[in-house]
């Protein structure tokens, strides 16, 4: 269910690697592919009054994992954005509560 919201990284480029990138999650997570979201903003930065791009960032909603699995998707996923030819990425997990959040009215 971990959820990768990408800003600064055109969608093409994210789907060229979002195959690769969510077996080798879905293995470190012992869950399926299906259950990954991988979305892609369209964002515009503004910097020194004027319009610049998107510095590469994404944002990782999921159910906590702990530290150590936290650290190898960092990894993993650090690894296929820069096989991109993308200089950096960084990155930030938001942990959800299980009972904030709800699929279908009911929370989990």
């Amino acid at each position: 269910m971990p959820h990768l919201i990408v800003r600064g990284i055109q969608a093409e480029q994210m789907a060229t690697i979002s195959e690769p990138l969510t077996e080798e999650l879905a293995a470190l997570c012992q869950c399926g592919t299906d259950n990954f979201t991988i979305e892609c903003l369209q964002t515009t930065a503004v910097f020194g009054g004027k319009a610049v791009e998107s510095f590469p960032f994404i944002e990782i909603g999921w159910f906590e994992r702990g530290q150590e699995t936290r650290d190898q998707f960092a990894r993993i996923v650090t690894r296929h954005v820069l096989s991109l030819g993308i200089p950096e990425v960084e990155m930030a997990f938001v942990p959800y509560q299980k009972e904030s959040y709800y699929a279908n009215g009911e929370h989990f």
